[in-house]
């Protein structure tokens, strides 16, 4: 379901030609387009803009702008308005070429020269590597040779790098030296589209702009942060892909430690891109190295077997195509992590994803101290429930607190009730792809969504230990849970060694 949000600002980015690596792709039709022109239906596109569709398939400028046409009548998340769609059109272009192939740079150089003389782009370009990981630097690398991001009279040129951004440690490092040696740190943008979502960005906005909130946020008040995201499908087709990442890799190394820095972070001293980003490196850098032993005792891998989704028979991971019959890649996973810092020592923050769950959603829980004196434990009409924080960031949207009140009637007798906050309260607002504001952030020149490269390296160097410790012990107990299903019963059994038990995400 998409996501619905208001204006993202006041005016609109800069004049500017956007070149999209990787033009004939999913990403590209579903998202990045539609994106695009999404800001120029609410005026946040600049009126002087080209589009650049770079892929290896032989096309003509027509024939890509025909594709893009059928592309958004498919996958537009509003009504096309055909007046505004003719000028768009028209300003999209087409560059054939292998991408490690010299030639292609030199057609892209001609192209982007002649869209700054018609469209008026004033030399600036947002390059979108929207293309497999391997070709990350590479790209990068030819952009600088042919001197395509050379920033000079005031003229910009950014990247955008979509994950995953290395596969352990050391590739990260690698990935990483290769793109600060042909880009300035502050051209690249490593794009995380979870962070893009309104209530991610929420939650700064929520713990610091709130005076009720900050002064409780922490380890004296809190109980421990549950982080899930939970998938209803499989793997769809990517098999081949998932063979190499599984769920640690793909969703929490990545999205969920990013999503933790934002709820664990500290304030920063002002809300520019740089203060912010400092705060979350500080956070991950706080996250407890794990032993081997607390890697074996605290993180749980789990696989699907067949199972019912939704009401239909679906076969178990190593029936997938393209995946090993005897696999052991994880599809589920679950961990306890803590922080050492003065903020959050000694509370536990519990991450958990996995495919063909019951129901697709992400949230995050933060869960409060019960009161010191029970003085109600004897009239509660439900079981007694502590204080939650419930920020829903998928498939809907919201804030909720559940509290305690009591029922009406003679007598004193408590239930537990929600406190909810949805976007709809801002009124009426049109549906959007999820990727406008980081597009729109990425030509403001705004990096604060965007991860830097020691966040990269610290988000690796937390995950590294269970990388080592899970390649040197293999699952053996695989499928461990029926699709359809909340994940292994060792999941369940991690958080009852703690006294605590995962809360089941809305429907």
């Amino acid at each position: 379901m998409n996501q619905q949000i208001e204006p993202l600002a006041s005016h609109p980015a800069p004049p500017c030609a956007v070149v999209i690596f990787g033009a004939s792709g999913d990403l590209t039709k579903r998202k990045l387009v539609p994106s695009l022109y999404n800001l120029a239906s609410i005026g946040m596109l600049p009126a002087d803009f080209s589009i650049i569709g770079v892929a290896r398939r032989e096309m003509s400028h027509d024939a890509f702008r025909e594709q893009m046409t059928k592309d958004m009548q498919e996958f537009a998340t509003q009504k096309i308005d055909p007046a505004l769609w003719d000028k768009f059109r028209e300003r999209i272009y087409y560059c054939q070429g292998e991408f490690d192939n010299p030639e292609t740079y030199g057609r892209l150089a001609t192209l982007l020269e002649e869209s700054e003389k018609k469209h008026g782009t004033q030399g600036n370009a947002l390059f979108y590597l929207s293309v497999q990981p391997t070709y990350f630097a590479p790209i990068a690398e030819q952009l600088k040779q042919h001197n395509l991001v050379e920033e000079k009279d005031g003229h910009w040129r950014r990247v955008i790098v979509e994950k995953p951004f290395g596969h352990d440690l050391a590739s990260a490092r690698e990935l990483n030296g290769r793109l600060s040696a042909a880009l300035a740190e502050s051209q690249i943008f490593r794009i995380d589209h979870y962070l893009g979502k309104e209530t991610a960005q929420n939650i700064l906005v929520f713990r610091v702009g709130n005076a009720m909130f900050e002064p409780i946020w922490n380890r004296h008040h809190i109980d421990h942060v549950q982080i899930t995201v939970a998938e209803s499908i499989g793997v769809e087709g990517r098999g081949a892909f998932y063979e190499t990442a599984g769920a640690f890799r793909d969703v929490i190394q990545n999205h969920m430690f990013m999503l933790m820095a934002l709820i664990a972070m500290e304030p920063p001293n002002s809300l520019a891109g740089e203060a912010v980003r400092n705060e979350k490196v500080k956070l991950l850098q706080a996250v407890r190295q794990m032993t081997p032993d607390e890697v074996l005792r605290d993180t749980v891998r789990g696989q699907y077997g067949a199972g019912t989704v939704n009401g239909k028979p679906v076969p178990g991971y190593r029936e997938e195509k393209n995946v090993a019959p005897d696999s052991t890649i994880e599809t589920y996973a679950a961990l306890k992590l803590g922080i050492d810092n003065w903020r959050w020592a000694g509370v536990p923050f519990y991450l958990r994803s996995g495919k063909r769950l019951p129901r697709r959603s992400t949230e995050i829980i933060v869960r409060f101290k019960s009161p010191a004196l029970s003085l109600f434990g004897d009239n509660e009409a439900d079981p007694l429930g502590p204080n939650r924080l419930i920020f829903h960031i998928q498939p809907e949207e919201g804030i909720a607190l559940q509290v305690r009140a009591k029922v009406p009637g003679p007598t004193i007798c408590t239930r537990g009730v929600k406190l909810d906050f949805g976007y709809s309260q801002f009124g009426p607002v049109a549906p959007t792809t999820g990727y406008e504001k980081m597009m729109y952030d990425c030509m403001m020149g705004d990096s604060t969504l965007f991860h830097r490269t020691d966040m990269v390296d610290a988000a690796w160097i937390a995950a590294q230990p269970i990388i080592e410790t899970w390649a040197a012990n293999p699952p053996t107990d695989l499928p461990n849970y029926a699709a359809g299903t909340w994940g292994p019963a060792a999941a369940e059994e991690m958080m009852h060694r703690d006294q605590h038990n995962w809360q089941i995400p809305v429907a």
